[in-house]
């Protein structure tokens, strides 16, 4: 028999994060999140100024067999004028009992705060990690990922989960023949506009302080539209900041400013630090630590993270800025390939860009819905 019961004690913390530590143990394509990170986000309960969260273990003949956390997104239904609750976290063993009862009390939980929808994986921002691996499943996870085994879509489809969307993902690495067309447009559109690449002169602390606000909103217009997006509040930025300032190397950061230091575009990549942490359980031991500062400071992959230009400067040329510097960092030496992460599957003006790269599409994943209620509402 299957039990389900919601995470209270610092042992149903402990059992919450091991769990996949547990099944992916020796599995070579996993990347875990920071133990720490994690413990944290239970210790606090979730809850934060615009969400609501619930963390649930399942649990047969006194071994944790699963687990799940629910979200209420408010933020993300106000603006899409739905009753649409989030799923993630999901892990289960092959067992569809197992996955039934998790979903069954998440979904209880949901309606009787007047869901009608659940979807997901997805996080409390698309910031989070966020979709299920449905292709791809031998192929290296990025740090800011979540690895699943292969049966994990046949779990949802089963309990009647749908496709919600589709993000597909790219291996980048230098073409045989760098475009000298992208280089001269990436030049010209910083001379026309009036704009430079900032400076990276500063100390790190120092430099993400300046541009960290001009950041954020170039991020919030630009992102404002896309699946799964919410405004980011000054805790939540101040959490990414605090989460990634370790693995940040600026010579891998792009910003494109105005003549008032005013961020117009970014582009950002994260040294790849999946390697260093796989075999680490995600605790920041002190040779844990020194493989990340190793590889941060001499990186063989490199993980796209963000992209945005803002709206007015869209038709700029300053798409050819970040390419070009793109190229610059596999160019650079040491560097071999570069992950795009997610990208959405509707999304073919980002895609088409990757005709500059030598590339190739590895991965997919993918966001469930399933009706709880009465209504739906579209998530667009």
């Amino acid at each position: 028999m299957v039990t389900v019961r919601e995470v209270r004690t610092g042992r149903d913390v402990r059992e919450f994060i091991e769990l996949p530590l547990r099944m992916y143990k020796g599995c070579p394509w996993f990347v875990p999140p920071l133990y720490r990170d994690e413990k944290k986000l239970l210790k606090s309960g979730g809850n934060t100024e615009s969400a609501e969260s619930l963390f649930l273990l399942a649990e047969r003949d006194g071994k944790t067999v699963g687990r799940l956390q629910g979200i209420i997104q408010r933020l993300d239904n106000e603006k899409h004028g739905c009753a649409r609750m989030r799923f993630t976290r999901f892990d289960c063993v092959a067992d569809a009992e197992v996955a039934r009862a998790l979903f069954s009390a998440a979904e209880e939980w949901g309606a009787r705060r007047g869901m009608t929808e659940i979807c997901g994986p997805l996080g409390y921002s698309d910031l989070d990690r966020e979709g299920l691996l449905v292709e791809g499943f031998e192929e290296n996870s990025t740090f800011e990922e979540q690895y699943n085994d292969a049966y994990y879509a046949a779990l949802l489809e089963g309990l009647g989960f749908e496709k919600d969307a589709d993000w597909v993902e790219y291996e980048l690495k230098a073409p045989e023949k760098r475009s000298e067309m992208l280089s001269r447009v990436a030049k010209r559109a910083l001379e026309l506009n009036r704009l430079h690449v900032a400076d990276t002169d500063l100390p790190k602390r120092k430099y993400i302080e300046k541009y960290r606000d001009g950041f954020f909103e170039c991020l919030d217009e630009c992102y404002r539209d896309l699946y799964g997006t919410v405004p980011l509040s000054k805790e939540t930025q101040n959490e990414l900041i605090d989460q990634f300032l370790m693995i940040v190397n600026k010579k891998y950061l792009v910003f494109i400013c105005d003549d008032a230091e005013r961020v117009v575009g970014f582009g950002l990549c994260f040294p790849g630090i999946g390697d260093a942490v796989k075999k680490s359980g995600g605790r920041l031991t002190p040779l844990t630590l020194c493989r990340i500062l190793k590889t941060v400071r001499r990186p063989k992959t490199l993980d796209l993270g963000l992209v945005a230009i803002r709206p007015e400067y869209q038709r700029a040329g300053l798409n050819a800025v970040i390419l070009d510097g793109l190229l610059d960092m596999l160019e650079s030496g040491g560097v071999e390939t570069c992950e795009t992460n997610l990208n959405l599957e509707t999304n073919t003006a980002v895609q088409a860009q990757w005709k500059y790269f030598s590339a190739r599409q590895h991965k997919r994943r993918r966001s469930y819905v399933k009706k709880i209620g009465d209504k739906t509402c579209s998530n667009g």
